[in-house]
């Protein structure tokens, strides 16, 4: 294997949108984020009808190919597909890996929430995920988690070979270990959305990535 040739994995801030039923202001909040450098960005509407949900991710789909930022749709690889999205996120109870991966291609991203449990992330590396995503690591309100994640997860799926994203309750105050534990994106909700100046907290962020 010539590694030479592998891709660099993506490292920074993973952006997840927030319930927004006003498509106009969701563009208004992402788009300066975006342009300060968010790395991908998930759409996330757990409030939204199937209508909504195709008018936004259609047009987050626009706002991100000038900016170079895959779009991922969360738990809707029929929606990702419909939109031209770069891939989709799956949670523990959202759907296969493999039918999602045979609808979108080979060159989707493909994510799945693996909590805190490595074996998840194990055997949905060996299902064809892209990346694995780990939490919450501390206490967040965007959704109710009993699981807890820790740095030594992140160190022990090293081993995985694929990018590990991080979530739940991430701050620019508390994500240096996590990152330096091997996470190379941070997801982020309301920790940037909710902030009171969102595009200076993210670059905080981005700020603690070596």
């Amino acid at each position: 294997m010539n590694h030479a040739s592998a891709p660099t994995p993506p490292r920074g801030v993973y952006l997840i949108t927030p319930d927004e039923p006003d498509t106009a202001r969701l563009l208004a909040r992402t788009a300066p984020l975006l342009a300060a450098g968010a790395t991908w960005l998930q759409y996330r509407n757990k409030t939204a009808d199937a209508a909504l949900r195709l008018e936004q991710a259609t047009a987050l789909q626009a706002l991100c190919a000038p900016h170079g930022a895959p779009l991922i749709i969360n738990d809707d690889p029929a929606l990702a597909h419909a939109v031209g999205a770069a891939g989709v996120h799956l949670g523990g109870t959202d759907g296969d890996i493999g039918a999602a991966r045979a609808l979108l291609g080979p060159d989707a991203i493909i994510g799945a929430s693996c909590y805190d449990q490595l074996a998840n992330a194990a055997r949905a590396v060996a299902e064809g995920a892209s990346y694995v995503a780990f939490g919450a690591f501390f206490p967040t309100t965007t959704k109710v988690t009993a699981s807890r994640a820790t740095p030594d997860l992140l160190r022990q799926s090293a081993a995985l070979g694929v990018p590990r994203v991080a979530i739940g309750g991430l701050s620019p105050d508390n994500v240096g270990p996590i990152i330096a534990a091997g996470a190379d994106l941070v997801a982020v909700v309301s920790g940037i959305f909710a902030a009171p100046d969102p595009v200076a907290t993210q670059r905080a962020f981005l700020a603690q990535f070596p």
